[in-house]
């Protein structure tokens, strides 16, 4: 049966994940704790994986309970410093800032996060999609997998690819617990995915390898026409405001809605 298997927040933007048990949808459709927090240099530019490879030496670990921020991988053996959000930003940015050699500035949005697509919601993915994206490169791990690309939900007994059947014609909605869920978008991939999560190493020809293969595989369920090119993979969906308030676990049951539903 189709059901949540994981959940995954990224409390700072291009930074590692925090998995939940339970998270609750926000006002402004998006998960709590989701790119809460955001780099931004003197010029207003974001700070992310997009930008600079820099982020893989990172290791950031987030405590949603107290809201402290652990950051290691550039003090060489010290104790990693640790940052109380929202009141310690100022001090975070200064230490992540000297990481990146950029004078930056550490910013917060409680309602909505600092998502690629603010008009929309949680992105989603199946653990069988994930493993049959390992399954083409020697190199790449089913938890390697998630690292790279980032999915909100995993969704659990469904087989591959089972998210693209919700953009395109006719496309159904689903429910999670008792939020109510619809597709509205495919998402295409950057460069991130193709970098290893801790090393930044790239693999040669990660593109072409899974734009073949993802044509190749491509679901016979799936609406060709809502996907703009095969470098694509996850669903990005947008919660009813109805539902904006309520929460999603990990092991709640997942129901496919009729369209007017």
């Amino acid at each position: 049966m189709a059901h949540v298997e994981r959940i995954d927040a990224y409390p700072v933007k291009g930074l590692d994940r925090c998995p939940l048990d339970r998270a609750r949808v926000l006002e402004g459709g998006t998960l709590e704790h989701d790119r809460e927090y955001a780099l931004y240099d003197a010029d207003g530019d974001v700070i992310n994986g997009k930008r600079t490879a820099l982020v893989h030496e990172v290791d950031a670990t987030y405590d949603p309970e107290s809201g402290t921020l652990t950051v290691d991988g550039s003090d060489g053996g010290t104790e990693p410093p640790t940052f109380d959000l929202p009141d310690e930003t100022a001090r975070a940015a200064s230490h992540l800032g000297a990481h990146f050699d950029v004078d930056c500035t550490l910013e917060r949005n409680a309602s909505r996060g600092f998502v690629d697509r603010p008009e929309m919601g949680p992105s989603i993915v199946s653990t069988a999609t994930l493993e049959t994206i390992a399954s083409w490169y020697d190199a790449v791990t089913l938890d390697g997998a998630r690292r790279r690309f980032r999915a909100n939900v995993e969704v659990g007994g469904v087989p591959a690819f089972w998210e693209d059947r919700f953009v395109g014609a006719g496309a159904p909605a689903f429910r999670i617990g008792d939020v109510r869920f619809e597709g509205v978008t495919p998402c295409g991939r950057c460069v991130v995915p193709s970098r290893d999560p801790d090393t930044g190493e790239a693999i040669e020809g990660f593109q072409s390898r899974f734009v073949e293969r993802r044509e190749a595989t491509f679901p016979e369920w799936a609406d060709r026409d809502a996907f703009d090119h095969y470098f694509t993979v996850m669903l990005i969906a947008a919660v009813d405001e109805a539902d904006r308030g309520r929460s999603i676990a990990v092991g709640d049951e997942i129901e496919i809605l009729d369209v007017d539903e």
